[in-house]
């Protein structure tokens, strides 16, 4: 006997429109990692024989509590920190052979903490000193801050100290800092930490729109919610090793996986495997997706009642 459904709840019936398909990039990955071994000066490895791929073009979210290696592992892909043992590709190339500098060119690094990574005395000064680092010409400088400024809404903070903005739009500075210099791959460090909801909302989007002009994503976060909206595959690390590097709702369909590293599925998730008594899937990673199979499921049962009442 069917068990019968809670009554709906209204929401909207749409899935993420940040959920973009993978498309069809060059088969040279833009980040590969074998066997990498680094440790701080306390000689307690921090990472242990990590290797995994990301492709170009991916958004890939890394997960992983509190000193799981997250951010040393993120800071061996623009040359901040080097491997002990084990290598790096960038694009096909070690990055062992490359300055920061060079690296910058294509890995674009936005800091969990925005004020190391602000220093100049206005927004456009910000925003245009990598474009000057890298050799760009001051016409070219000119045109891309200007771009960055007005997409990130900063142009009327454009002659203001940085440093005196509130925590968003400094976020804000450091990621249109960033984007300035067109970068393929962008690593983003926790970058809602301390944001409101609109805020991080917004932030997320212009990242998601990077991402589906071809864009490489790197996102670090201990937000499950959103690391299941945007990210198309999501790697998981526990004391510094790889656990699971798979597709997004994949990775949320091991339970146990989760529980024993102490990570916590979205709330719509776990709602979703509750609701498995009532046929749904289980593993909806959305409000949107659970709505839509939620109301698909109440007009399959309501057909099959008229037909049994004929």
């Amino acid at each position: 006997m069917d068990v019968p459904l809670p009554s709906p709840f209204p929401l909207p019936s749409s899935t993420s429109p940040f959920h973009s398909p993978p498309s069809l990039f060059p088969l040279r990955p833009a980040i590969e990692v074998r066997h990498l071994w680094y440790w701080y000066e306390n000689h307690i490895p921090a990472l242990q024989d990590v290797s995994l791929t990301i492709e170009q073009g991916e958004y890939v979210a890394i997960i992983g509590q509190n000193g799981s290696g997250k951010t040393t592992l993120v800071k061996h892909f623009n040359g901040l920190l080097k491997p002990r043992q084990g290598k790096v590709f960038v694009e096909g190339e070690d990055a062992e052979k490359r300055s920061v500098g060079e690296l910058a060119r294509r890995v674009g690094y936005v800091f969990q903490n925005p004020d190391h990574q602000i220093f100049c005395t206005t927004t456009r000064e910000e925003i245009a000193f990598g474009l000057r680092n890298l050799g760009f010409s001051e016409g070219e400088v000119r045109e891309r801050t200007e771009e960055a400024l007005r997409l990130f809404g900063l142009a009327e903070h454009a002659e203001v100290p940085p440093a005196i903005l509130g925590y968003g739009l400094r976020r804000k500075v450091t990621l249109a800092a960033v984007y300035a210099m067109r970068p393929p791959i962008l690593v983003l460090d926790e970058p809602t930490t301390g944001l409101d909801w609109r805020s991080t909302r917004e932030l997320l989007g212009r990242v998601a729109q990077l991402h589906q002009e071809g864009h490489t994503i790197v996102l670090v976060s201990h937000d499950m919610k959103l690391v299941a909206e945007f990210s198309q595959k999501t790697l998981v690390l526990g004391q510094g090793r790889v656990l699971l590097h798979d597709a997004t709702r994949e990775v949320f369909k091991q339970e146990e996986l989760l529980t024993r590293t102490f990570i916590a599925p979205p709330p719509i998730t776990a709602l979703s495997r509750r609701m498995r008594p009532y046929g749904m899937r289980g593993d909806s990673l959305t409000v949107g997706e659970f709505y839509d199979e939620y109301t698909q499921i109440r007009e399959r049962r309501g057909e099959l009642r008229r037909e049994l009442e004929l």
